[in-house]
């Protein structure tokens, strides 16, 4: 059963699950359909073509929907997709997708995105991925699984953060963060390996060590990047978290990669 306040101003349009609250002075626009047992908190803004998981959780002054911040944006009927059980905190803000990047903006479910976030058009957001308080994302972004992205972060389009990546605070990034990759600095620069976020995910030592040792030898003074590439994919070809940095690496995109400052010796 739905509970929603007198004073909500939800479109008959709107298709809502079972179990679904809405809170004082919320809008719910026609093409907007909510998942079971989600809940809207007092004056947030649902719109657009807006589908949203179950049992997310979205609160006051949150903008969901709303047209992207892209003047080449034509009012196509681009979408945004949102998976179950993520949360989104007051004033944070995501838009739907454009022509030019897919027609989708997309986030994973048990995702949580804090205070004043933004997920821009064409972002694709994998799972539990966390955006601290005013962690910003231009267009065209992908964030995978388990990425952490500090409070104040700023990110260039089209910049790919991989999985179980972790961006320090007030970093401005604009190369592709390895999976694994730590970030910190304006610009920012790898400077290591996500060390307490895999304990944190259950990695054991053995994991942890190959991955140091291929981080080491993949940022070393020696040869080009495709040769030491080579060479990890041989001393680790039984690897699955080491082969991951090295597909992510592999499948390039239109920025540069991030990497450290200094080479590592």
């Amino acid at each position: 059963m739905t509970n929603i306040h007198s004073t909500a101003l939800v479109d008959p349009g709107a298709e809502l699950g079972s179990g679904v609250e809405i809170g004082p002075y919320s809008i719910v626009g026609p093409k907007v359909r909510l998942g079971d047992g989600c809940r809207v908190h007092s004056h947030a803004v649902i719109t657009g073509n807006t589908s949203i998981g179950a049992k997310c959780e979205i609160f006051p002054f949150a903008s969901v929907g709303h047209i992207p911040q892209d003047l080449k944006f034509g009012g196509e009927e681009s979408r945004l997709v949102i998976g179950d059980n993520t949360i989104i905190r007051e004033h944070a803000t995501l838009n739907p997708g454009t022509e030019g990047g897919g027609m989708e903006t997309r986030v994973g479910s048990n995702c949580f995105l804090m205070v004043a976030s933004h997920v821009a058009h064409d972002c694709q957001l994998g799972d539990y991925v966390v955006l601290a308080n005013n962690a910003t994302l231009a267009g065209h972004c992908v964030v995978q699984d388990h990425a952490i992205l500090g409070g104040m972060t700023g990110f260039h389009q089209f910049v790919r953060i991989g999985a179980y990546a972790f961006i320090g605070g007030m970093s401005g990034v604009a190369g592709d963060v390895i999976p694994f990759g730590m970030v910190i600095g304006n610009r920012g620069t790898l400077s290591g390996l996500n060390i307490i976020g895999m304990r944190r995910h259950g990695f054991d030592k053995e994991q942890i060590h190959n991955l140091r040792k291929a981080y080491r030898l993949l940022f070393s003074v020696d040869g080009t990047l495709k040769e030491r590439m080579e060479d990890v994919e041989k001393m680790f070809e039984d690897d699955a978290q080491v082969a991951r940095i090295l597909e992510f690496i592999r499948a390039g995109s239109d920025r540069s990669l991030c990497i450290p400052k200094n080479n590592v010796e």
